[in-house]
């Protein structure tokens, strides 16, 4: 079954380091510019403020409509960024607890923190395409939180917070996250050709 997702805020939002090589990850949406609702294009330069409060210029190298998923180049200094510890999310659980980071409403650097609600959900990204295998999530996620790291007690990454479904906008526990196992299979390929869409019929 299909979910429809009320809201996924565009703009702005969260990433993490994906390697050593300085290549942060974070959602498609997130670089999405838009007019009346209606997708008319991408950025392509942003700013990047890492967890010491300095910001940085980075240029979006790779992207993927299909996944939401994008991949930017910072250009910060190689030693201040640390790449995420990766997990899996093949072996993930239901009940099983798990931490949010992201900028919520602009509150950098905020966590939440709740279990694994459901597996193998598809979800709607609102432009024509939908996220196979998206984990649910009762941990607090809210626009700015799109692009950020969901974790495991172990700190490791198991997918990123990318939709939620709420007839406010806001949270009402039931976020979505793209599993990490997907962003093992697309972002090294977005590194290496920039673009990649999944083959379709019609």
């Amino acid at each position: 079954r299909t979910l429809g997702i009320a809201k996924i805020p565009t703009g702005t939002g969260t990433g993490f380091v994906w390697d050593d090589w300085g290549h942060i990850v974070t959602n498609h949406h997130v670089i999405t510019v838009e007019d009346k609702g209606l997708r008319i294009g991408e950025v392509q330069e942003v700013e990047v403020t890492l967890a010491d409060g300095k910001t940085y210029k980075g240029r979006v190298i790779g992207v993927s409509f299909a996944y939401d998923i994008a991949v930017i180049q910072a250009f910060a200094p190689l030693k201040d960024m640390k790449a995420i510890p990766i997990g899996r999310s093949r072996d993930l659980l239901v009940g099983q607890s798990v931490l949010a980071i992201g900028n919520p409403f602009g509150l950098d650097h905020s966590l939440t923190k709740g279990v694994i609600s459901a597996l193998s959900r598809k979800i709607d990204t609102g432009y024509n395409s939908s996220i196979l295998n998206a984990i649910q999530t009762d941990a607090a996620v809210n626009p700015g939180n799109s692009g950020g790291p969901l974790l495991d007690s172990g700190g490791r990454l198991v997918g990123m917070n990318t939709a939620i479904a709420s007839t406010s906008g806001s949270s009402a526990g039931v976020g979505f996250a793209i599993p990490v196992d997907t962003l093992n299979e697309v972002v090294p390929k977005l590194i290496a050709r920039g673009r990649l869409e999944p083959p379709r019929m019609g």
